[in-house]
């Protein structure tokens, strides 16, 4: 998910989506702790991604206020 395609999603959306990216991600790293996953830059992945997500959900925050 792209920086543009963040901030073409309505507020609600990214909220849900964060959701389901930080649900994912836990899943993702307790089955590499059981056994290797064959990519784990994944998780580097799928971190970043949630951390562009929760950026704009600020950004949007602070410019409401």
């Amino acid at each position: 998910m792209t920086n543009s395609e963040i901030k073409q999603l309505p507020t609600k959306d990214l909220q849900e989506r964060l959701a389901q990216m930080e649900k994912d991600y836990l899943q993702l790293k307790i089955n590499h702790s059981i056994s290797p996953i064959d990519n784990p830059s994944q998780i580097t992945k799928d971190r970043r991604a949630i951390a562009r997500v929760k950026t704009e959900l600020r950004m949007r925050e602070i410019n409401n206020k």
